[in-house]
């Protein structure tokens, strides 16, 4: 497992502290330090959601941020740097703890952290655990998806209540956004009304209509959950449109032996429970919006170096 940021400040400030007061490399130092902890290869290659940057090397950039800002490490240049004398004294008791705890004994770690300057007097009680894993955009992150998750809940209270019209409506947005049909008039047809043999819509997958999708929605609650007949009942209506591919969209979910039935007759039939319609909504912003955009930047390296 990969420490959290806090565990990899007292290792990082002892292996800078080793290069005897040479500047050493952020790079050099994550190697030394993955193979201290006897990470594996996995756990080095982990990435974050974002698929930018590692883990790994996320926290030890933290852990390496938040020990400068204290005073304890300083920039040489580029993506170097050393040991200063605040943190050679703070390594001589090797039973100290150095996390972010400590790191409020320093007036500038409490200015970078609270944005401004704030007296002994004043500093937060609050103890920060060293198990604390997150990292301020690892939380952000979290934040983020704690949000998403609880708006999709909401997005999907709504849609089980709506009328089967407005039901209607929604799903032809849905799939027109996905980028199904183009933009032309006619590429979704009748959802919800005709009940022809099983279907309840269709929806050209290309502007000229070439290829069709044919669609199957229950707007259910979710305790009333599809099961394999309706399943089989919608396999059935698409041999006889002579159709290649399916959705099935439910506002519930669908019952272990309707999920295995799907995946027994093929990749013709998508199933669509009501978490990942949610899901769709979001992202698609179909009865959402976008209230307010945040960009995380970090620096351009390549300016610097120039």
């Amino acid at each position: 497992m990969i420490p959290n940021y806090q565990q990899f400040m007292r290792p990082l400030l002892e292996a800078t502290y080793a290069s005897k007061g040479k500047e050493v490399k952020l790079r050099d130092m994550t190697q030394t330090l993955a193979d201290s902890f006897q990470l594996s290869e996995a756990d080095r290659a982990e990435k974050l959601p974002s698929g930018k940057q590692t883990i790994l090397d996320n926290r030890v950039s933290w852990a390496k941020t938040y020990l400068m800002k204290a005073g304890l490490l300083e920039s040489t240049r580029r993506a170097h740097f050393q040991i200063t004398a605040r943190g050679i004294e703070a390594l001589k008791d090797d039973q100290v703890v150095i996390d972010e705890n400590y790191l409020r004994k320093f007036d500038e770690f409490v200015a970078f952290k609270y944005q401004k300057s704030m007296p002994i007097s004043e500093r937060p009680e609050v103890e920060v655990s060293i198990h604390d894993e997150a990292t301020p955009d690892e939380a952000l992150r979290t934040a983020y998806q704690k949000i998403n998750e609880s708006l999709s809940e909401e997005l999907l209270t709504r849609t089980q209540k709506v009328t089967p019209d407005f039901f209607e409506q929604l799903l032809i947005e849905l799939l027109l956004a996905m980028g199904y049909g183009g933009t032309g008039e006619g590429t979704a047809h009748a959802l919800g009304k005709t009940g022809d043999n099983g279907i309840d819509g269709v929806i050209d997958q290309d502007p000229l209509g070439v290829d069709q999708i044919y669609i199957q929605a229950k707007r259910y609650d979710k305790k009333n959950n599809v099961g394999a007949s309706d399943i089989r009942d919608f396999f059935g209506a698409l041999n006889l449109k002579k159709a290649q591919k399916g959705i099935f969209i439910t506002t519930s979910d669908f019952t272990a032996s309707a999920t295995q039935t799907a995946k027994d007759l093929g990749s013709r039939i998508v199933l669509i429970n009501g978490k990942e319609l949610a899901r769709l909504m979001l992202r698609y912003n179909i009865g959402s919006r976008d209230e307010q955009v945040l960009y995380v930047k970090k620096i351009d390296e390549e300016f610097f170096e120039s």
